[in-house]
């Protein structure tokens, strides 16, 4: 059993490799099982197709994020203080992926919610899932901040939803000039978005 699981996770780990290098389309069942180091027989043991193997590549690899996101998102700080700590882990995060592989590579679900636009509703359904999921976590944050008197947003699920558009749109940037730099500016943006220097100046 021991062996058995941990060639579902060699196969996990290096569709997840792959796919942040190379996308979802161009990778072949083949080419997965060779980079695990597994036969390609076990691939289909564990996975009925390649479509299953990327709900499962998904579902794992926001597991491991989510967590980040409860780490940063935790109230032992101000929920001003939590965002910007939301920003510099994942910033943290792409200057060790470029470490470690040469290059940006970004968001695995962003880029995979650009590549399935227009296929694979099964992915696409639950990369919506996730992200309603981070706009969530974030409407509490901008909602404990409004009540607090730190932003002057009305509405915290529509500001949610824009701080989530721009992280994941910066993190694109960062991808496409290869430079975790751009998100330098993510802080001082929302801070403008949510109105918090307009509150603290009325405080």
């Amino acid at each position: 059993m021991g062996r058995t699981s941990d060639a579902r996770e060699r196969i996990l780990s290096a569709a997840e490799t792959l796919m942040l290098s190379r996308g979802y389309a161009a990778l072949g069942v083949a080419e997965i099982c060779a980079a695990a180091g597994v036969p390609k027989g076990s691939f289909y043991y564990f996975f009925a197709s390649k479509e299953e193997l990327a709900l499962a590549v998904v579902d794992e690899h926001w597991t491991a994020r989510r967590a980040e996101w409860d780490r940063a998102l935790a109230p032992d700080v101000p929920p001003l203080a939590r965002l910007r700590r939301l920003y510099e882990s994942t910033g943290d995060g792409l200057r060790a992926d470029r470490e470690g592989c040469g290059v940006v590579t970004g968001c695995l679900l962003g880029n995979l919610a650009l590549e399935m636009s227009t296929r694979t509703e099964s992915v696409r359904a639950r990369l919506r899932e996730v992200f309603d999921e981070q706009v969530s976590l974030v409407e509490g944050t901008v909602a404990e901040a409004r009540d607090r008197g730190e932003v002057t947003v009305a509405d915290a699920g529509a500001a949610a939803r824009a701080l989530v558009a721009q992280l994941e749109g910066q993190v694109l940037f960062a991808k496409l000039y290869d430079d975790p730099g751009r998100l330098d500016v993510l802080w001082a943006d929302s801070l403008a978005l949510l109105g918090a220097e307009a509150a603290a100046e009325a405080g």
